[in-house]
């Protein structure tokens, strides 16, 4: 087997992993995510993610600028992936590593989650799909539209363990603040402005 070929394989036996333990957690009674504690899903998830990680770079290498879209596209991806990585970084900024990593903590409503319940979610679309583009290769593409695939469906696995956990607060939270953007987003961003 190449090496190729063994990365990639890897990365689609990752994503298919975690996609699995989503899909199990909202259509199951078993809460595989969010582990709310660091319990044996936690370590499955995040070893299937590192897993998953390390595949998507080892592919891009691997097959760097394969598909030829030229110097535009690129320069946009790497834009992108600049973005996302910001976002991710500002989402994650206010918690600690466990909560970033699904173990409980407090609700978040200020900073970026007054724009997205899922700050950081949106970062990793965004950094994913512009890495994709940043490193021109279809077997990239393929890995990163298969992660945008599993984080979309990660916050509706993670809403009723929230609602559970905050019980009004966050009833009232998810009423006024999207999932990922919409156009409550963008009206909060504007009042916010006019305020300052």
């Amino acid at each position: 087997m190449s090496p190729t070929r063994l990365a990639f394989g890897v990365g689609v036996l990752a994503a298919v992993g975690v996609t699995g333990m989503i899909l199990a957690t909202l259509v199951t009674d078993r809460e595989w995510w969010p582990p709310g504690d660091t319990t044996p899903a936690y370590y499955c998830h995040w070893t299937l993610v590192a897993a998953f990680n390390c595949s998507l770079v080892a592919t891009a290498v691997l097959t760097w600028g394969d598909l030829g879209l030229g110097g535009p596209a690129r320069v946009a991806g790497g834009g992108l992936t600049l973005v996302g990585t910001t976002v991710f970084a500002w989402g994650a900024r206010p918690m600690g590593s466990e909560e970033t990593m699904g173990v409980t903590g407090d609700l978040y409503t200020g900073g970026p989650y007054a724009y997205t319940r899922n700050p950081q979610y949106l970062g990793m679309i965004a950094g994913v799909t512009g890495f994709a583009l940043l490193s021109d290769s279809l077997l990239v593409a393929a890995l990163a539209a298969a992660h945008v695939g599993w984080v979309l469906l990660l916050p509706r696995a993670e809403e009723p363990h929230l609602r559970a956990e905050f019980g009004e607060a966050y009833d009232r939270y998810a009423s006024r603040v999207p999932r990922f953007v919409g156009l409550r987003t963008v009206r909060t961003a504007v009042e916010r402005r006019l305020r300052d």
